[in-house]
């Protein structure tokens, strides 16, 4: 049985074997972005606000009531406290899913991988990569690569990775 509690906009994805023997990518948490209807809703309550800046347009943030800050890009989150009376919360989502023989492995990625490569995409580098050792770096790198190609303008943003395999090498 694996539990995950999921606070944040990182993300756990599932490596499993579909019916036709190719590997899949299951999202396993939800990335709490400020944008989520139920998370807005959470945060305008208390009196925070939302909304992207004319440069990030597809970035939404989480903004005190009367100041341009703090500009937080997720709306659960440990720490941040000058949000947390404005609606941005600690509180994880739990879930419980069980592991099987077709489940391979689970990436463990924060959100700059995540911005630049898809579930599937993250799933196959993986599994691709000869040395299990090696495979988190290796993703982590095809990241940066896709940061500087897909948004040259931009700064790569934190990229880091876990790989957690659930069966030994054959």
């Amino acid at each position: 049985m694996m539990v995950i509690a999921n606070v944040g906009d990182s993300r756990a994805v599932l490596a499993t074997t579909s019916d036709d023997g190719k590997v899949a990518a299951v999202q396993l948490t939800v990335d709490f972005k400020p944008n989520l209807p139920q998370e807005q809703e959470r945060i305008r309550q208390c009196k925070g606000r939302v909304f992207a800046l004319g440069d990030e347009p597809g970035v939404h943030r989480v903004w005190l009531p009367d100041q341009e800050a703090p500009g937080l890009a997720m709306s659960r989150a440990f720490g941040d406290y000058c949000v947390k009376d404005y609606g941005v919360i600690s509180t994880p989502e739990v879930t419980r899913r069980r592991i099987t023989a077709r489940d391979q492995f689970v990436i463990l990625a924060t959100d700059g991988v995540w911005d630049v490569i898809s579930n599937q995409e993250a799933v196959q580098i993986v599994a691709a990569t000869p040395n299990r050792e090696k495979a988190a770096k290796h993703l982590v790198q095809c990241a940066v690569r896709a940061w500087r190609s897909k948004r040259p303008c931009y700064a790569v943003d934190d990229c880091s990775a876990i790989c957690l395999f659930f069966h030994s090498p054959s």
